[in-house]
């Protein structure tokens, strides 16, 4: 390690207390180890999960705290020990930024699920020092949590799929609900369920939006007869949804083992009857983004089927604008930072 005079520093944008507005923040990073790769960041998606954390939401914010979680870059240096990428790749970097890598699930690529996994912000790295997101100028990342962008993807447009594409393409994997023929429906339409809708349908899916996306048909739970004539024709339920709302009217969709799969954080507890569930063996699942071999397989998905986000790009000034607006669900769909295109002075 360098001299504390020597430590190369990045400036980011943080939030400073639970009223989660960001402003400027300049902070060290560490050396390059001989596993990390130095990143300078292009762009940076901005996820609900950002807001919960700035805001303190969920009671276990530390500050200064730069979020973002959707990270696109150029690599600019590399490690003695890396072998997966080159000084110029485009890479990303999603929700978690470390692991034990001896535990069962770092073992079985299931690294997200790891008791000990370090998230990209807002956690304390093995260094004892406290992770920095994607709002930055520049980031260094074990290598383990950086993917390749494939080439013809814009940056900003593969940025929202480290979170909200992974996010939904994982729990269709991982339950067996890839093949095609599947009827599905998705529960919001924010940066996670739009892109449900368009990789549902890219598997061959007959997808139901509780919201419009080029689905094939659109259902209202207030509407009672619809929700009648809809009862037990799906095979899962993707809800997406990152704030309170009932599940009950929801329940009879499903068939018999028919899945509800949550992927929405929320900080308040949900409610159903047990029998809505037992009489037709359904199951209420949860999911937390994917693994790095599950990010892989969704990009390349994405470069195959031609699945790209609906995005507003905004420069970093305009962060807290956004957030106010995403909080409001003022976009369609997904807002991404050009924070290469924006006045951040790096050391």
């Amino acid at each position: 390690m360098g001299s504390l005079e020597n430590e190369r520093k990045t400036t980011g944008w943080a939030a400073r207390d639970p009223s989660g507005i960001l402003s400027p923040y300049t902070y060290s990073l560490r050396n390059t180890g001989p596993e990390d790769v130095f990143i300078k960041v292009i762009c940076c998606g901005i996820c609900h999960t950002d807001i919960h954390q700035a805001k303190n939401d969920l009671g276990m914010s530390n500050y200064p705290m730069v979020p973002g979680h959707e990270v696109v870059g150029e690599v600019v240096e590399v490690g003695s020990d890396v072998t997966k990428f080159t000084a110029g790749d485009i890479v990303g970097v999603g929700y978690v930024v470390g692991c034990c890598k001896n535990c069962s699930p770092c073992n079985t690529d299931r690294e997200q699920y790891c008791a000990k996994k370090i998230w990209t912000y807002n956690d304390v790295y093995t260094d004892g020092k406290p992770t920095q997101g994607g709002f930055s100028g520049s980031m260094v990342v074990d290598q383990k949590f950086v993917v390749k962008i494939p080439d013809g993807l814009a940056p900003e447009q593969a940025a929202p799929l480290l979170c909200a594409g992974v996010t939904v393409y994982s729990p269709l994997n991982h339950f067996g609900l890839k093949e095609s023929g599947l009827r599905g429906a998705i529960l919001g339409l924010g940066g996670v369920g739009h892109m449900g809708v368009k990789m549902a349908k890219a598997m061959g899916h007959h997808v139901t939006a509780l919201d419009h996306l080029g689905a094939d048909e659109y259902l209202v739970s207030s509407d009672t007869e619809a929700m009648q004539k809809a009862a037990e024709s799906l095979d899962y339920i993707i809800d997406t949804v990152p704030a309170f709302h009932p599940l009950e009217p929801y329940l009879s969709l499903p068939r018999i083992d028919g899945k509800l799969i949550l992927t929405g954080v929320i900080n308040t507890p949900l409610q159903f009857l047990t029998p809505t569930v037992m009489l037709g063996r359904k199951s209420i699942a949860g999911t937390l983004v994917g693994s790095m071999k599950e990010q892989e397989e969704m990009l390349a998905f994405c470069k195959e089927k031609n699945l790209t986000s609906m995005i507003e790009v905004v420069k970093m000034d305009y962060i807290n604008t956004a957030i106010e607006r995403l909080e409001k669900n003022d976009v369609r769909y997904r807002f991404v930072v050009d924070v290469a295109g924006s006045k951040i002075d790096d050391q």
